[in-house]
């Protein structure tokens, strides 16, 4: 893009801006060297670097300090040469920066979508070791650590000792009596790197040593006395140690960080990108600004453009259309109108776009890629002061002629103007005629009314106006498309209190084709006036009703929430009475069980039954709880042939149950490991054997030789209840005795013990059963029986 343009467009002042909200000093660099791009897809990428920084920032602000510019640091690292303390401390900052940015992107909600900065941050290769390196040499406060080697440690340990012996022996010179009257001040000095102490020179015989220095007066020596010379030349020598080590320290870790050099050159540019990406979505916060739909086709459709470089409060926002009905859009109107600004609103916002950043309109915004702007505006308010002479606003046009293309954007200033205007304006016609041969985009300002004809008769070309307002005698800005503007040039002197004689004179001196087409141009506007505030009304009526409805749609689901949250808690707490009544009855008939015996088994059994069915009316009366009911399985169940195996539906369960034992109308079901009684009238036939009357007596004697071959040792209770257990048990035994067995197992296991104790009392009580004990402690002790048969 020709630095000229960028220049008069002034988009240097938006580098600037971007450049101020950058975290980094690299960032920064990248932000004042920003160019736009020359392609769509380059353009395409930089707009969603932005808008994934700015979904971000919505969020949360990431950690973008401690980032440093490196590469002059890291590339004196590789020439071989020693890095300074500071150099160190700027080199771990970025460090621990990078591994900030590289852990916040990897525990950021995905939700935020901003995949290419993931990836980005992905990339970034966290130098472990050498940051710990850099922690184990230098502290917090930027200092070389003095166990950053032994040799170091030892060195200034040394250096310390001395210190503090010298510093004893002369404060006890100091405090010796005999030389109260010797010294000026009782006071340790420094001279170069000596202890020295500050003697009247009257006195330098009392105090032999070496004089390192005076006072401006002579009246004081420094002396360094000679009890503490060697102690001095100690302190010098480890001092030259402690410089070499530090030397080899540094030395040792430049060359680490040269070794590195490429990794941390890597991840600064991975940094860079980063943190100007996370500037581009703050300016664009700052601006108000959104993202705007790029297209690679000539079209362009601005709605509510902001220029960036004016105050937000005091803009105006602008509609700006090009490319689609036509590719020359002719602006009219006074001076001071807006019509510059609005050229440069559209020049400007052209290459913010290309650049990656967010524009000052309404979402929704569309705008072409275009391969070169070119401009020439050359009135006050052009940067350029020297080329407002026709004969250079003619040499920028010639420059224009020789490079534009159809992918071209060309703003034209006052075309034309500076010359006789019947020449100006034919010569500006001509060169909008071959503009638009050639394809290219343009939005051309002038005061020809011989161009607004033109631009009516043509097609492909449009006319704007900026609106005046003729009362106040002040322009409104805004940029109205469609109607060519009125030069108001009477209506102005007239009330700026022109002789109205002088102005009716002035106008029979103009053309009756040019007064009619004033008069058509002022009519139009009146027209406009009117019928834009009519739209205005319908759109506060319009926006009114919307309201409305969205008031009338929150009511409703405010309503059908309540009623939803009154049907829930209504079944809650129907629920709950229903879950307190099982309770209540399973306790009751835990109570019964407990009080089993032989006489009262038929009674309490049929108590039990009762409540049970007690508990199946209560819950089928409770909405939302009831039993699920099946409609595939509606066969009723036939006493008289159901056979144990079958396969039968519970409604009350809502579940698939097998049949374990027929007693009359009694059936004993089984659903994985729990077992239950229900009436066979509660029970929907699925599926299972069903047995024949009349059945011969071969099928009770393979009945019998089955019984004796697959006959059990051992009967596992656990988890049954007594009523459950027992029938189990007498079936148990039945089937032991026809097998011929003489002992069998029964595991209860150990629980409460109520179960073993219904189960003794049983066995106790059984015909078949001689005895019957605890079996051994390695067949289960207590929570099994061992029944010996007669």
């Amino acid at each position: 893009m020709n630095k000229t343009i960028l220049k008069i467009l002034e988009y240097n002042k938006i580098t600037e801006m971007l450049a101020a909200q950058c975290g980094s000093s690299i960032a920064k660099k990248l932000a004042e060297k920003l160019t736009p791009a020359e392609s769509i897809d380059e353009a395409g990428e930089r707009l969603e670097a932005t808008a994934e920084a700015l979904r971000v920032l919505a969020v949360v602000n990431p950690p973008l300090g401690g980032i440093h510019d490196l590469k002059p640091s890291v590339k004196r690292a590789k020439l071989g040469a020693t890095l300074e303390l500071e150099d160190f401390v700027t080199i771990r900052e970025t460090l621990d920066a990078t591994k900030q940015i590289k852990v916040f992107f990897r525990e950021l909600d995905p939700l935020t979508y901003c995949d290419n900065l993931r990836e980005r941050a992905r990339g970034l290769e966290i130098l472990g070791n050498l940051t710990r390196r850099l922690y184990d040499t230098i502290d917090e406060h930027g200092s070389l650590r003095d166990d950053a080697s032994s040799d170091l440690l030892r060195i200034r340990r040394g250096i310390t000792a001395n210190e503090q012996r010298i510093k004893e022996v002369l404060q006890a010179i100091l405090h010796n009596p005999d030389n109260q009257k010797v010294f000026r001040e009782n006071i340790v000095s420094m001279r170069g790197d000596r202890y020295v102490l500050p003697v009247r020179a009257e006195y330098r015989r009392s105090i032999p040593g070496i004089v390192h220095d005076q006072s401006s007066t002579g009246s004081t020596l420094f002396i360094e006395p000679m009890a503490v010379v060697e102690r001095n030349n100690e302190i010098k020598e480890l001092t030259l140690a402690e410089r070499r080590e530090v030397e080899r320290i540094l030395s040792s870790l430049s060359r680490e960080v040269a070794k590195s050099s490429e990794i941390i050159l890597e991840n600064l540019n991975t940094l860079a990108a980063i943190d100007f990406s996370f500037a581009c979505a703050k300016l664009a916060r700052e601006m108000g600004a959104s993202e705007p739909e790029l297209n690679d086709n000539g079209l362009t459709d601005i709605k509510q453009a902001r220029h960036p470089l004016i105050d937000r409060a005091v803009a105006v926002p602008i509609d700006i259309r090009l490319g689609d009905d036509y590719r020359l859009l002719l602006v009219t109107g006074p001076n001071t109108g807006g019509k510059t600004v609005g050229m440069k609103t559209l020049g400007l916002l052209s290459l913010m776009a290309q650049s990656g950043l967010f524009i000052p309109a309404e979402r929704g915004s569309r705008l072409s890629v275009y391969r070169e702007v070119y401009a020439d505006i050359g009135d006050e308010q052009s940067i350029e002061q020297s080329l407002s002479t026709f004969s250079a606003h003619m040499k920028h046009i010639v420059f224009i002629l020789k490079k534009a293309t159809h992918e071209d954007l060309v703003l034209l200033d006052e075309l034309g103007a500076g010359t006789d205007p019947a020449e100006g304006a034919a010569l500006a016609t001509a060169v909008l005629e071959e503009l638009l041969s050639r394809g290219a985009s343009i939005l051309a300002t002038t005061h020809y009314s011989e161009l607004k004809t033109f631009a009516y008769k043509t097609v492909g070309v449009e006319n704007a106006c900026v609106e005046f307002d003729v009362k106040t005698l002040r322009p409104t800005y805004r940029l109205l498309i469609g109607i060519p503007g009125a030069s108001n040039a009477f209506a102005i002197s007239r009330r700026l209190g022109l002789d109205r004689e002088i102005v009716e004179r002035a106008g029979s001196f103009i053309k009756g084709e040019h007064a009619r087409f004033e008069e058509v141009v002022s009519e139009l506007e009146s027209k406009r006036r009117f019928y834009e505030k009519k739209n205005d009304e319908l759109r506060s009526r319009e926006k009114l009703l919307r309201e409305q409805e969205d008031r009338i749609k929150k009511l409703e689901a405010e309503l059908t929430e309540k009623r939803a949250d009154l049907l829930r808690k209504a079944k809650e707490e129907s629920a709950a009475i229903v879950r307190k009544a099982r309770r209540e009855s399973t306790e009751i008939i835990k109570d019964l069980k407990e009080q089993y015996n032989d006489q009262g088994i038929k009674k309490r059994q049929q108590a039990i039954e009762e409540a049970r069915q007690r508990l199946r009316e209560a819950a089928a009366d409770m909405p939302g709880i009831e039993a699920r009911p099946s409609a595939a399985y509606n066969e009723e169940v036939d006493v008289e042939r159901i056979v144990v195996g079958a396969i039968v539906y519970v409604p009350l369960l809502g579940q698939k149950a097998t049949v374990v034992k027929v007693k009359g109308d009694e059936l004993t079901v089984e659903i994985g490991s729990m077992r239950t009684k229900v009436s066979a009238g509660n029970c929907n036939f699925v599926s299972g054997p069903k047995e024949e009357k009349g059945e011969g007596m071969a099928k009770h004697a393979g009945i019998y030789f089955s019984k004796v071959k697959t006959a059990r040792t051992e009967l596992d209770l656990r988890g049954y209840l007594v009523d459950d257990a027992i029938p189990e048990v007498n079936k148990f035994i039945d089937d032991a005795q026809l097998a011929g067995l003489k002992q069998v197992n029964i595991i209860h296991g150990k629980g409460t013990g109520q179960l073993r104790q219904g189960i003794h009392r049983y066995l106790a009580e059984h015909r078949a059963v001689s005895e019957f004990a605890f079996a051994r402690e390695d067949e289960g002790g207590s929570g099994a029986t061992i029944v010996k048969l007669k």
